[in-house]
């Protein structure tokens, strides 16, 4: 227990929130800082406060709501990414607005999330942005799939997908984690891991969300 108390200490991710509802912000903050691994270094109520007192900060992920007094947080994203290049931005919505979607992934947010998401899904979202991916909640993924669908023709696909692969695709766009699908697919997590493996060989991808993304826009699941 030792060993992975130290190796959480050494891996903590510093999260700074940008959330104008100070229930939820101090919400999100005690779930952030009470969790090993993580820790919630600055948490501010506009963008422009923000931008005033964050300052040197390092801070590793950003959970920025997007609907905020004074600039919108899908305007502010590219603001923050343009001072702090190397700061990860997540957007907080309470739903999917399309049009917010859009502009605020053009804009360089790494990932979209709904307020609603629960508090594990949340943190390992903050993680698996940490870790080079974009989560997104299934129902924002969706909305961002039909968005590409419409500006992009579907791509060719070298090597077919397994059924097995398929299927693992599909519980994971309805939000399975790798452990509940592997129960549903009533094999090994190992398993499931190979078979995520051999899936981001065949599409070219590099996390969960860009091949269900990917999957999505290229009618391999629906």
């Amino acid at each position: 227990m030792q060993q992975i108390s130290e190796r959480q200490v050494s891996e903590t991710i510093r999260v700074a929130i940008v959330e104008d509802d100070s229930h939820l912000r101090e919400g999100l903050r005690i779930l952030i800082d009470s969790t090993p691994g993580y820790h919630c270094s600055r948490a501010f109520g506009s963008v422009e406060e923000a931008l005033r007192l964050l300052g040197s900060d390092a801070i590793d992920v950003m959970l920025l709501d997007i609907h905020l007094p004074g600039m919108l947080g899908s305007e502010g994203v590219k603001v923050f990414r343009e001072q702090f290049p190397s700061m990860l931005i997540l957007m907080l919505t309470v739903y999917a607005e399309q049009d917010k979607v859009f502009e605020s992934i053009c804009n360089g947010a790494n990932g979209y999330l709904l307020k609603k998401t629960p508090p594990a899904k949340l943190l390992d979202a903050i993680r698996e942005a940490h870790e080079g991916g974009s989560p997104m909640s299934p129902e924002i993924a969706r909305k961002v799939v039909s968005l590409f669908q419409k500006t992009a023709p579907p791509e060719v696909i070298e090597e077919q997908l397994t059924l097995q692969e398929i299927r693992l695709l599909k519980l994971l766009s309805e939000g399975y984690s790798y452990q509940n699908a592997a129960g549903q697919m009533n094999v090994s997590i190992n398993t499931v891991r190979n078979y995520i493996r051999s899936i981001y060989e065949k599409l070219h991808v590099h996390s969960k969300n860009e091949a269900v993304s990917k999957a999505l826009r290229n009618r391999i699941i629906t």
